[in-house]
């Protein structure tokens, strides 16, 4: 089984609607397009990309989840008994790329419909990261029509985001040269990443006789769904501490 890029890109949007706070169901549930009582509670039909899948049967559903679990896009981190969804590191770059690429359609779609500048506090307090690869594609646009969105923005938030800000009209301004290397490799990262990376068998070393040992991808899908570390030790030592405390 693949996924398509779109395919990825949509689980991963509907995963950051709740991520630290649902589980695969959830997820699941936004992608089918449920109108389950607590999806429409949170909102969650607000979703841009609610009911992509809502052709689709849910164990189909589940099984491009699983999948984006297994190639290392999304995992599962357990707050208490409760199976969460969270970004890997490969999962977030995708993802914050997507983000920043949805906020600057946003000021487009607001530029064109001529409305009033909005509140930018709702920018204040999100991912930095993300906020200064947001303000990069800002600036490579070289479109001073952003400018009074900036100017606005400057006003609320931080002091190193404010000096991006500054850094980013000035740009414009001065119709500053875009680093084109800088955005290929940028691109090339994301394309890199989109790929995934197939599961495999780990060898892992014990902790106590010092040997390496094999941890299969079937081992290693039970622990992540169980919500267990990796082992620490070889199977042979794990059963002669069990067979000391028994006996």
């Amino acid at each position: 089984m693949g996924l398509t890029i779109d395919e990825k890109l949509a689980i991963l949007r509907a995963a950051d609607e709740i991520i630290g706070q649902g589980g695969r169901t959830l997820l699941t549930k936004i992608l089918k397009g449920s109108r389950d009582k607590k999806v429409l509670a949170l909102e969650l039909d607000k979703c841009p990309v609610y009911g992509y899948f809502k052709s689709e049967k849910i164990a189909d559903i589940v099984e491009k989840v699983d999948w984006m679990i297994d190639y290392d896009f999304l995992s599962i981190e357990y707050y208490g008994k409760l199976p969460l969804i969270i970004f890997t590191e490969r999962g977030w770059k995708i993802e914050s790329n997507q983000l920043s690429d949805e906020f600057l359609a946003e000021w487009d779609a607001w530029i064109e419909a001529n409305r009033p500048l909005p509140n930018m506090e709702y920018l204040k307090d999100r991912n930095r990261n993300m906020m200064l690869l947001f303000l990069e594609k800002v600036k490579e646009s070289k479109d001073r029509k952003y400018i009074p969105y900036l100017k606005a923005w400057e006003k609320i938030d931080y002091k190193k985001v404010r000096a991006e800000i500054r850094s980013s009209i000035e740009a414009i301004e001065s119709n500053q040269e875009i680093d084109y290397i800088a955005l290929q490799n940028r691109e090339a990262e994301i394309q890199e990443a989109l790929s995934g990376s197939a599961p495999q068998d780990l060898l892992l070393k014990c902790w106590e006789c010092g040997d390496r040992f094999k941890f299969t991808i079937g081992e290693q899908q039970f622990y992540k769904q169980k919500g267990f570390d990796f082992p620490k030790r070889c199977e042979e030592c794990r059963d002669r501490r069990k067979f000391g405390e028994l006996y």
